[in-house]
């Protein structure tokens, strides 16, 4: 369903004058349109009725009371952006109000880890014959490929997609002892959740990080929760992708322990080939 309110905001040059009087008296106050019968919005307008019932179609809508219910989902789903906080202009304010973000969540989410969860992750991890990253979105997609990063390199066989519809015939084809490790921020990827329920019907282990609560929360084994309250400030990227860091790397880490010689010498032969290849430093990060 379209968002009408953006439908209004991104085609209002292209009306007639009508329909853009129309516009501009939905867009300045889109909770008293909500109170008015087409005779009301029609008299603001200085507009007939039957204006108002084919501005209402022109917009995909079936008549005026559908173009409320539409009018009503749009201030609902996008409420911060209709009147956004002011926040931060300078550099520096910007600058401060990211890293503060930053160092917030991060410590929240240590202050709320389980931790017990995180070491039977790990285990499971250890003992797969292969693991599978799932992520799909803008931050999650880059989780699944920061998982197969930090795995990769300790010798684990791994693989990441993003792509649902992989990600289903990856679970179907999955071998016996194949672990998924799947994050998603928001935890209401209903696709995702649908590739982790068939993992289950499949007696794969699914290691969850989302939010606690949520439609893909439910389909883990093993759930790492990160939950956190975003910012009210619609510019600031969320802070939430750096606890999802975090945790990855704590789960890495954690693997990396318990595999002990074996992912060391897997890194090892990966860090040789970086000194004699690329910069002849072992004092770079791992191939990072």
């Amino acid at each position: 369903m379209l968002d009408i309110v953006g439908q209004l905001q991104s085609e209002k040059h292209a009306f007639t004058r009508s329909e853009r009087a129309l516009t501009e008296i939905v867009l300045a106050d889109v909770d008293s349109v909500l109170k008015l019968s087409i005779v009301d919005l029609a008299a603001q307008a200085d507009v007939s009725p039957p204006t108002v019932t084919r501005f209402c179609r022109r917009l995909g809508c079936d008549s005026y009371a559908d173009f409320k219910v539409r009018l009503a989902q749009s201030r609902f789903v996008g409420q911060r952006y209709f009147a956004p906080a002011a926040g931060p202009s300078s550099v520096h304010e910007i600058a401060q109000g990211v890293v503060n973000g930053i160092q917030s969540i991060i410590y929240e989410t240590f202050d709320h880890f389980d931790f017990a969860a995180v070491e039977r992750a790990a285990e499971s991890l250890v003992k797969s014959s292969f693991v599978l990253a799932f992520g799909s979105g803008g931050a999650s997609s880059m989780m699944a490929g920061e998982i197969e990063a930090r795995l990769f390199r300790l010798g684990l066989k791994i693989a990441a997609t993003d792509d649902h519809q992989m990600q289903m015939m990856r679970t179907a084809a999955a071998p016996s002892g194949t672990v998924i490790v799947a994050c998603s921020l928001s935890g209401n990827n209903a696709q995702l959740a649908k590739a982790l329920t068939v993992a289950g019907e499949y007696g794969l282990t699914r290691v969850v990080i989302t939010r606690s609560a949520s439609i893909v929360s439910e389909q883990a084994d093993i759930l790492l929760p990160i939950n956190w309250q975003e910012n009210g400030d619609i510019f600031r990227p969320t802070p939430g992708r750096y606890a999802f860091l975090a945790t990855i790397d704590v789960l890495a880490q954690t693997v990396a322990t318990r595999l002990g010689p074996s992912a060391i010498a897997s890194m090892r032969r990966i860090k040789h080939q970086l000194v004699v290849n690329r910069d002849g430093d072992d004092a770079q990060p791992l191939g990072d």
